[in-house]
């Protein structure tokens, strides 16, 4: 089924123009936690008390048994912190303070999300009317729309997330990744099962996609293991309740962390790697990291840390596993720093399978051009790179955003599938597939426009003679139309005592 694009949102932008109501004077940063915070809340309570009617009904008195929930993932939520609760004090001037105790009341029934759920709703600065307006919207959910509560309100906090990012610019890019972006990678990567990884996961755009892919193509969630970390505090909660929003078990280390000083999984060996780390990121720490094991390419520039993200999921790597991610075009063909050795170490190892150049104008966050790189353990295709431009795909939904359609994602992911197959052709200014000694003679430098030349021209039929003979003659004709042009605005000007 093909995904909504942000161009084609219905419900999720009612919730949304009607929250902003709610806004006031409080920053997006913080004003973020809130509407995500209602979301998630108003989710958790649809699915328990969907289980508790079941209970009920049943007539056995287990309704109240937290192990009847945890056992099917289900948040156990105590009698104060249910939605009906909530909804009947929505008016009040204690609504702020109802919400925050409710939060703190599932953190102690619900270990997995112990410090994790927001608790600033008692704020003074938050117009309890407008807070009651807004918890009356979403007491109305189900009645707006058809379709499960937790469909609705899971591509909601999707569709706010994004909408957050917009906002924030470029502060944004620690949590969020264009949606048509991630679902490139995972188009590309296919993750059914094993073991997926992101060290820098943001509010965990990865893992959702992933899911969406394999709900869409009836697979079975419970054969991925889903492993991830981010440094930034806030946003490590707002993956937290983006996956459980989403039914996603994840293992996201026990608090926010740092991947290259305090990797949370040291161990382990990943099937799929999907990452869009920081561009360009400075003073990451390389001065304290100079021997780590995870340099085995060559030890990055402290300056940039693109190559380190790239060689920390390499290490991370299962025997045949892949990485998709995202890179600022520089890390293509720069050699500063030593990042052309260590780039030509990668390729020489056989490890680049695929590198897609992107189009502008993707991203909320920066106007860098970036680029996809898929990397393989084990590549089918040995001694041979695909490269993509893609520059030209996508379509503007904003005067200042673009997003890849669904037909884009479609075109790359076959291309790459074909690749694997051996059975790809070359396109004149879209792709080819290319030996590594080819890529040595480009003093391995993996800009796609290298390699795929320029799309060829349609004849139109016009001899060439004649057509040159008609450009001149509209040439010649416009010289003229000039220089008429040109003595008119000098009598204009000499008319009043100017000349030139």
């Amino acid at each position: 089924m093909a995904e909504k694009n942000t161009a084609s949102i219905g419900f999720e932008k009612q919730i949304w123009d009607a929250a902003c109501v709610l806004r006031g004077n409080i920053d997006a940063s913080e004003y973020k936690s809130v509407v995500l915070g209602l979301i998630f809340l108003k989710y958790i309570s649809d699915r328990f008390d969907e289980k508790y009617n079941e209970l009920v009904a049943e007539g056995d008195g287990f309704e109240e048994d937290i192990d009847e929930y945890t056992s099917e993932g289900i948040f156990f939520v105590p009698e104060n912190a249910r939605w009906k609760v909530i909804a009947s004090k929505a008016h009040t001037e204690e609504i702020g303070t109802i919400i925050d105790e409710a939060m703190r009341a599932i953190e102690k029934e619900n270990k997995r999300l112990k410090d994790i759920l927001p608790k600033n709703f008692a704020r003074p600065e938050l117009d309890k009317r407008r807070l009651g307006d807004v918890v009356d919207l979403f007491t109305n959910i189900k009645m707006v729309e058809a379709g499960s509560s937790r469909d609705i309100l899971g591509r909601t906090y999707e569709y706010c997330l994004s909408k957050f990012a917009e906002q924030e610019g470029k502060l944004a890019g620690e949590f969020y990744t264009p949606s048509c972006v991630v679902r490139t990678l995972v188009e590309v990567l296919k993750p059914f099962n094993g073991r997926v990884y992101d060290p820098c996961c943001g509010s965990g755009g990865m893992f959702v996609q992933s899911a969406k892919f394999i709900e869409n193509h009836s697979g079975n969630l419970n054969q991925i293991s889903v492993f991830g970390q981010d440094s930034n505090p806030t946003t490590w909660k707002m993956a937290q309740m983006n996956l459980a929003i989403r039914g996603i078990e994840a293992n996201l280390g026990s608090y926010n962390a740092d991947t290259f000083f305090n990797d949370c999984h040291p161990t382990l060996r990943a099937n799929f790697i999907m990452a869009n780390p920081p561009f360009n990121l400075s003073d990451w720490g390389a001065d304290k990291l100079k021997d780590d094991v995870r340099w085995q390419y060559g030890m990055p520039p402290a300056g940039n840390a693109n190559f380190a993200w790239l060689q920390h999921m390499i290490h991370h790597l299962a025997p045949n596993g892949r990485i998709g991610m995202v890179l600022a075009n520089g890390s293509l063909s720069s050699q500063s720093g030593g990042e052309g050795e260590i780039r030509k170490n990668i390729i020489n190892a056989d490890l680049v399978e695929c590198i897609v150049a992107m189009p502008t104008q993707l991203f909320y966050t920066t106007q860098i051009p970036v680029s996809l790189w898929f990397l393989s353990k084990n590549k089918k295709q040995k001694g041979k790179t695909l490269f993509i431009d893609a520059r030209k795909m996508g379509t503007m939904v904003t005067r200042k955003l673009r997003e890849l359609t669904d037909e884009d994602i479609a075109k790359i992911a076959d291309t790459y599938t074909a690749y694997t197959e051996g059975t790809a052709e070359d396109i004149k200014g879209f792709c080819a597939v290319v030996d590594t000694e080819e890529i040595a003679k480009q003093d391995y430098i993996l800009t796609p426009g290298r390699y795929v030349g320029i799309e060829e021209q349609e004849d139109d039929g016009e001899p060439f003679e004649e057509k040159m003979s008609r450009l001149t003659s509209e040439l010649s004709d416009l010289f003229a139309k000039s220089h008429e042009l040109e003595k008119e605005i000098r009598e204009k000007l000499g008319a009043i005592g100017y000349e030139i």
